[in-house]
């Protein structure tokens, strides 16, 4: 079956202007409606929202899109033992008919005992799984007709064709080495939580680039991080913002283990502190904040996806979207400063968008 064009893609932001990510389970779509605004205002790269269990993530983004916010989306990251590939690849490729605007459609496990709630038996190779399922949704919205018989999913089925759209993006979430290896085989865009930038720079980033040597790709996949962030206000603690924004992460084995292998001392008095010193969590004054995130970029980050838990749960939503309105102006400026510094443009978000049925 031979897969339509997509849609002439946007033209590309500079990768200084981050993304919005909304890190809530909604009751109600409306409640995302303001972080839709304000990447619509701002022209910020893209909105994203995380697994939900209280309103399903496609389905609160599709809402948006009829309410009028056709703003780029991404999912970082629902987890595949609630949805076959084939399922995913439909949702996917949906939000970019309803939305007219690109999609990364971004996917994890889980924790071992969520997997293990939802299938017959644990996953033996969370990697392998991972792998597979991301194969199989690229090569559906690629328009092929994919015949897979694999430990963790059954697949002889095509997408039927359809128009042109905006472009998909598979991604794959990645904390661990191992996981980056495989990212990097499959994946179109790695998607990382809470990795410092030294740690993304040192591992993470080399280890996607093996897995694509590996695999006779091109390129290794884009880098998209989660970054906590919280503007210095009166008033505001930043290690009470940093145990906000990530006390229950700590708690998660997974993620425990990635910012030990980080060199971030999760197990002591003062994690809190930890935290802000390795810029897992990020506060400061826009200008300051946009200074770190650079840091994040020189690292490999492709696209950093701005993460307000912290404000977003102990004041609210509308100093949630001020502090990142502030700080997406604040990147922006920043990058045009850097842009004028060197006499030219600022570095384009990558290319690497593959074509999608």
């Amino acid at each position: 079956m031979t897969a339509p064009e997509p849609l002439p893609a946007p033209a590309p932001a500079s990768t200084s202007v981050p993304a919005v990510l909304y890190p809530l389970q909604p009751d109600h779509p409306e409640l995302v409606a303001p972080f839709a605004e304000l990447v619509a205002r701002t022209d910020a790269r893209r909105l994203w929202l995380c697994q939900s269990f209280r309103s399903e993530p496609h389905q609160v983004l599709a809402y948006l899109a009829g309410l009028g916010h056709t703003v780029p989306v991404g999912t970082a990251v629902t987890l595949l033992p609630l949805r076959h590939p084939y399922e995913a690849a439909l949702q996917a490729r949906s939000l970019a008919l309803l939305t007219g605007r690109p999609v990364v459609a971004g996917y994890g496990i889980g924790t071992p005992e969520f997997a293990h709630g939802l299938t017959p038996q644990p996953y033996r190779s969370p990697r392998t799984a991972v792998g597979e399922y991301v194969t199989s949704v690229r090569a559906l919205l690629d328009g092929e007709s994919v015949a897979h018989d694999g430990p963790y999913h059954r697949l002889h089925a095509a997408l039927p064709p359809v128009g042109p759209h905006a472009p998909v993006e598979v991604g794959a979430g990645v904390l661990r080495p191992g996981m980056a290896h495989t990212a990097g085989a499959t994946a179109d865009v790695a998607i990382t939580w809470m990795t410092p930038p030294d740690y993304l720079r040192d591992t993470l980033v080399p280890r996607l680039a093996a897995g694509a040597a590996e695999a006779g790709r091109a390129t290794r996949p884009r880098v998209a991080t989660a970054v906590h962030v919280a503007v210095r206000r009166p008033g505001r603690d930043p290690r009470r913002l940093a145990q906000a924004a990530a006390g229950t992460h700590l708690c998660a084995p997974h993620y425990a283990d990635m910012l030990r292998r980080a060199g971030v001392d999760v197990d002591g008095p003062d994690p809190a502190t930890q935290l802000l010193r390795a810029d897992v969590v990020v506060t400061g004054t826009p200008d300051e904040i946009a200074a770190t995130l650079a840091g994040y970029r020189a690292a490999g980050v492709d696209e950093i996806l701005l993460n307000p838990t912290a404000v977003l749960l102990t004041e609210g939503v509308h100093a949630a979207v001020t502090d990142l309105e502030e700080i997406v102006t604040a990147c922006r400026s920043s990058g045009r400063s850097a842009a004028g510094s060197t006499g030219r443009s600022a570095a384009p978000a990558s290319g690497r968008v593959r074509s999608v049925l």
